[in-house]
Protein backbone atom coordinates (compact mmCIF):
# COMPACT_ATOMS: atom_id res chain seq x y z
CA UNK A 1 0.00 0.00 0.00
CA UNK A 2 1.34 3.41 -1.00
CA UNK A 3 1.96 6.37 1.30
CA UNK A 4 -0.81 8.26 -0.50
CA UNK A 5 -3.32 5.50 0.28
CA UNK A 6 -2.24 5.46 3.97
CA UNK A 7 -2.82 9.20 4.27
CA UNK A 8 -6.32 8.90 2.76
CA UNK A 9 -7.58 6.47 5.45
CA UNK A 10 -9.56 8.22 8.23
CA UNK A 11 -7.87 8.07 11.61
CA UNK A 12 -9.35 9.49 14.86
CA UNK A 13 -7.11 11.54 17.17
CA UNK A 14 -8.73 12.76 20.41
CA UNK A 15 -7.29 16.27 20.29
CA UNK A 16 -7.97 16.83 16.60
CA UNK A 17 -11.16 17.35 14.63
CA UNK A 18 -12.78 14.07 13.56
CA UNK A 19 -12.24 13.18 9.91
CA UNK A 20 -15.32 13.76 7.81
CA UNK A 21 -15.74 10.08 6.95
CA UNK A 22 -15.75 9.11 10.65
CA UNK A 23 -18.29 11.68 11.82
CA UNK A 24 -21.48 9.69 10.96
CA UNK A 25 -20.03 6.62 12.71
CA UNK A 26 -19.07 8.57 15.83
CA UNK A 27 -22.46 10.30 15.92
CA UNK A 28 -24.20 6.93 15.74
CA UNK A 29 -22.06 5.50 18.53
CA UNK A 30 -22.75 8.57 20.70
CA UNK A 31 -26.50 8.32 20.07
CA UNK A 32 -26.54 4.61 20.95
CA UNK A 33 -24.62 5.25 24.18
CA UNK A 34 -26.99 8.06 25.14
CA UNK A 35 -30.01 5.80 24.58
CA UNK A 36 -28.34 2.92 26.43
CA UNK A 37 -27.37 4.91 29.53
CA UNK A 38 -30.71 6.74 29.54
CA UNK A 39 -32.53 3.40 29.47
CA UNK A 40 -30.38 1.98 32.28
CA UNK A 41 -31.04 5.09 34.38
CA UNK A 42 -34.80 4.86 33.78
CA UNK A 43 -34.92 1.16 34.70
CA UNK A 44 -32.86 1.76 37.86
CA UNK A 45 -35.19 4.60 38.94
CA UNK A 46 -38.36 2.66 38.10
CA UNK A 47 -37.35 -0.31 40.25
CA UNK A 48 -36.73 1.76 43.40
CA UNK A 49 -39.28 1.64 46.22
CA UNK A 50 -41.74 4.52 46.45
CA UNK A 51 -40.18 6.93 49.00
CA UNK A 52 -43.53 8.44 49.97
CA UNK A 53 -45.08 11.76 49.11
CA UNK A 54 -43.65 14.08 51.74
CA UNK A 55 -45.84 16.97 52.83
CA UNK A 56 -44.06 19.53 50.67
CA UNK A 57 -45.18 22.29 53.05
CA UNK A 58 -48.85 21.64 52.23
CA UNK A 59 -51.55 21.85 54.86
CA UNK A 60 -54.81 19.92 54.74
CA UNK A 61 -57.93 20.14 56.88
CA UNK A 62 -60.49 17.39 57.37
CA UNK A 63 -63.52 16.69 59.55
CA UNK A 64 -64.39 13.23 60.76
CA UNK A 65 -64.93 10.83 63.63
CA UNK A 66 -61.92 10.17 65.81
CA UNK A 67 -61.11 6.63 66.99
CA UNK A 68 -58.51 6.34 69.71
CA UNK A 69 -57.47 2.67 69.57
CA UNK A 70 -55.08 1.18 68.67
CA UNK A 71 -53.69 4.58 67.58
CA UNK A 72 -55.56 7.79 66.79
CA UNK A 73 -57.42 7.49 63.50
CA UNK A 74 -59.84 9.74 61.66
CA UNK A 75 -62.76 8.39 59.65
CA UNK A 76 -63.29 11.28 57.24
CA UNK A 77 -66.74 12.79 56.79
CA UNK A 78 -65.73 16.03 55.04
CA UNK A 79 -62.52 17.01 53.23
CA UNK A 80 -61.35 18.58 49.99
CA UNK A 81 -58.52 16.04 49.65
CA UNK A 82 -59.94 12.76 51.02
CA UNK A 83 -63.23 11.06 50.15
CA UNK A 84 -65.86 10.50 52.81
CA UNK A 85 -65.18 7.26 54.69
CA UNK A 86 -61.44 7.42 54.12
CA UNK A 87 -59.28 6.41 57.10
CA UNK A 88 -56.39 8.65 58.14
CA UNK A 89 -53.61 7.89 60.59
CA UNK A 90 -52.91 10.80 62.91
CA UNK A 91 -49.53 11.80 64.29
CA UNK A 92 -47.86 14.89 65.67
CA UNK A 93 -44.92 16.78 64.27
CA UNK A 94 -41.39 15.63 65.06
CA UNK A 95 -41.30 12.25 66.83
CA UNK A 96 -44.51 12.26 68.84
CA UNK A 97 -48.00 10.88 68.55
CA UNK A 98 -51.19 12.71 69.48
CA UNK A 99 -52.57 10.32 72.12
CA UNK A 100 -52.57 13.03 74.80
CA UNK A 101 -54.81 15.29 72.71
CA UNK A 102 -56.99 12.52 71.26
CA UNK A 103 -57.86 10.56 74.41
CA UNK A 104 -60.81 12.77 75.39
CA UNK A 105 -62.21 12.92 71.85
CA UNK A 106 -62.73 9.22 71.12
CA UNK A 107 -65.90 8.78 69.05
CA UNK A 108 -66.42 12.54 68.66
CA UNK A 109 -66.68 14.62 65.52
CA UNK A 110 -63.44 16.59 65.24
CA UNK A 111 -61.53 18.83 62.86
CA UNK A 112 -57.89 18.08 62.11
CA UNK A 113 -55.28 20.16 60.32
CA UNK A 114 -51.72 19.30 59.35
CA UNK A 115 -49.25 18.17 56.74
CA UNK A 116 -50.31 15.15 54.65
CA UNK A 117 -47.92 12.28 53.94
CA UNK A 118 -48.76 9.07 52.11
CA UNK A 119 -47.20 5.91 50.80
CA UNK A 120 -48.77 2.73 49.48
CA UNK A 121 -52.01 2.15 51.35
CA UNK A 122 -51.21 4.59 54.18
CA UNK A 123 -52.43 8.19 54.45
CA UNK A 124 -51.42 10.24 57.48
CA UNK A 125 -51.81 13.80 58.73
CA UNK A 126 -49.00 15.22 60.87
CA UNK A 127 -51.11 17.50 63.03
CA UNK A 128 -50.31 21.06 64.00
CA UNK A 129 -49.91 21.84 67.68
CA UNK A 130 -52.79 22.18 70.14
CA UNK A 131 -56.31 22.99 68.99
CA UNK A 132 -54.92 24.32 65.69
CA UNK A 133 -54.30 20.71 64.75
CA UNK A 134 -57.08 18.85 66.57
CA UNK A 135 -60.30 20.31 67.94
CA UNK A 136 -63.86 19.30 68.66
CA UNK A 137 -66.45 20.44 66.11
CA UNK A 138 -68.74 22.61 68.23
CA UNK A 139 -72.55 22.39 67.87
CA UNK A 140 -72.12 19.47 65.47
CA UNK A 141 -74.79 16.81 64.98
CA UNK A 142 -74.19 13.45 66.60
CA UNK A 143 -71.13 11.76 65.14
CA UNK A 144 -71.87 8.84 62.81
CA UNK A 145 -70.70 5.41 63.99
CA UNK A 146 -67.21 4.33 63.01
CA UNK A 147 -66.84 1.31 60.70
CA UNK A 148 -66.84 -2.00 62.53
CA UNK A 149 -63.69 -4.14 62.13
CA UNK A 150 -64.00 -6.90 59.54
CA UNK A 151 -61.76 -9.92 60.12
CA UNK A 152 -59.70 -11.13 57.14
CA UNK A 153 -58.37 -14.17 58.97
CA UNK A 154 -55.11 -15.15 60.59
CA UNK A 155 -51.89 -14.60 58.62
CA UNK A 156 -48.18 -15.14 58.96
CA UNK A 157 -46.44 -12.35 57.07
CA UNK A 158 -42.88 -11.35 56.27
CA UNK A 159 -41.99 -7.68 56.22
CA UNK A 160 -40.57 -4.70 58.07
CA UNK A 161 -41.84 -2.81 61.13
CA UNK A 162 -41.55 0.95 60.53
CA UNK A 163 -42.82 4.14 62.08
CA UNK A 164 -45.80 5.32 60.07
CA UNK A 165 -44.71 8.94 59.89
CA UNK A 166 -41.34 8.45 58.26
CA UNK A 167 -42.26 5.48 56.08
CA UNK A 168 -45.02 7.62 54.55
CA UNK A 169 -42.46 10.20 53.43
CA UNK A 170 -41.70 12.49 56.37
CA UNK A 171 -38.07 11.31 56.07
CA UNK A 172 -36.22 9.55 53.27
CA UNK A 173 -35.20 6.82 53.61
CA UNK A 174 -37.95 5.88 56.03
CA UNK A 175 -37.07 2.19 56.00
CA UNK A 176 -34.08 -0.07 56.54
CA UNK A 177 -31.26 -0.23 59.05
CA UNK A 178 -30.14 3.32 58.23
CA UNK A 179 -33.44 4.50 59.72
CA UNK A 180 -33.64 2.14 62.70
CA UNK A 181 -32.68 4.53 65.51
CA UNK A 182 -35.02 7.24 64.19
CA UNK A 183 -37.87 4.75 63.78
CA UNK A 184 -37.51 3.50 67.36
CA UNK A 185 -37.53 7.06 68.72
CA UNK A 186 -40.73 7.76 66.78
CA UNK A 187 -42.40 4.58 68.03
CA UNK A 188 -41.38 5.31 71.64
CA UNK A 189 -42.88 8.79 71.20
CA UNK A 190 -46.25 7.34 70.14
CA UNK A 191 -46.08 7.54 66.33
CA UNK A 192 -48.29 4.77 64.86
CA UNK A 193 -46.26 1.72 63.77
CA UNK A 194 -46.73 0.36 60.26
CA UNK A 195 -45.91 -3.11 58.95
CA UNK A 196 -44.74 -3.17 55.31
CA UNK A 197 -45.34 -6.69 54.02
CA UNK A 198 -43.53 -8.48 51.21
CA UNK A 199 -46.86 -10.13 50.25
CA UNK A 200 -50.21 -8.43 49.78
CA UNK A 201 -53.41 -9.17 51.68
CA UNK A 202 -56.42 -8.23 49.55
CA UNK A 203 -54.05 -6.21 47.37
CA UNK A 204 -52.59 -4.15 50.24
CA UNK A 205 -49.07 -4.30 51.68
CA UNK A 206 -49.13 -1.59 54.39
CA UNK A 207 -50.77 -2.35 57.73
CA UNK A 208 -51.27 -0.41 60.94
CA UNK A 209 -49.81 -2.56 63.74
CA UNK A 210 -51.70 -3.43 66.91
CA UNK A 211 -51.25 -6.02 69.63
CA UNK A 212 -53.29 -9.21 69.74
CA UNK A 213 -56.07 -7.51 71.76
CA UNK A 214 -56.39 -4.60 69.34
CA UNK A 215 -54.49 -2.08 71.48
CA UNK A 216 -51.13 -0.39 70.87
CA UNK A 217 -48.10 -2.63 70.45
CA UNK A 218 -45.69 -3.09 73.33
CA UNK A 219 -41.99 -2.28 73.49
CA UNK A 220 -41.34 -5.91 72.55
CA UNK A 221 -41.38 -4.87 68.88
CA UNK A 222 -38.53 -2.35 69.22
CA UNK A 223 -35.81 -4.99 68.83
CA UNK A 224 -37.37 -6.05 65.53
CA UNK A 225 -37.75 -2.64 63.86
CA UNK A 226 -36.16 -1.92 60.46
CA UNK A 227 -35.18 -5.53 59.73
CA UNK A 228 -36.94 -8.26 57.79
CA UNK A 229 -39.10 -10.25 60.21
CA UNK A 230 -41.81 -12.88 60.26
CA UNK A 231 -44.83 -12.44 62.53
CA UNK A 232 -48.24 -14.00 62.94
CA UNK A 233 -51.55 -12.38 63.77
CA UNK A 234 -55.08 -11.41 62.81
CA UNK A 235 -55.67 -9.03 59.90
CA UNK A 236 -58.79 -6.87 59.99
CA UNK A 237 -60.18 -4.07 57.89
CA UNK A 238 -61.21 -0.77 59.45
CA UNK A 239 -62.66 1.43 56.76
CA UNK A 240 -60.10 1.35 53.98
CA UNK A 241 -57.23 0.64 56.41
CA UNK A 242 -55.88 -2.82 57.24
CA UNK A 243 -54.83 -3.47 60.84
CA UNK A 244 -52.42 -6.32 61.67
CA UNK A 245 -53.04 -7.51 65.25
CA UNK A 246 -49.82 -9.34 65.94
CA UNK A 247 -48.71 -11.82 68.55
CA UNK A 248 -45.34 -10.35 69.70
CA UNK A 249 -44.23 -13.82 70.82
CA UNK A 250 -44.28 -14.96 67.18
CA UNK A 251 -41.82 -12.27 66.04
CA UNK A 252 -38.62 -13.64 64.59
CA UNK A 253 -35.96 -12.52 62.16
CA UNK A 254 -36.79 -13.78 58.67
CA UNK A 255 -34.38 -16.42 57.35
Amino acid sequence: MSDAEDRSDPFFIGWAAAPGRLRPFLAGVGLCLAVLFGGVGYIAAATQADPGSGSGGRRETAIGVLAYDPYPLLYVTESERYPAGHTLLLSGNAKFGVQDRASALDGRLVQVSGGPVSRGDIDMLRLRGGTNGLSLVEDAPEAPPVPQPVSLGRWRLTGEICDGQCVAGAMRPGTGLAHRACANLCLIGGVPPVFVSTAAVEGEEFFLLADADGGPVTDAVLDHVAILVEVEGEVERRGNLLVFRIDPGSLQVAP
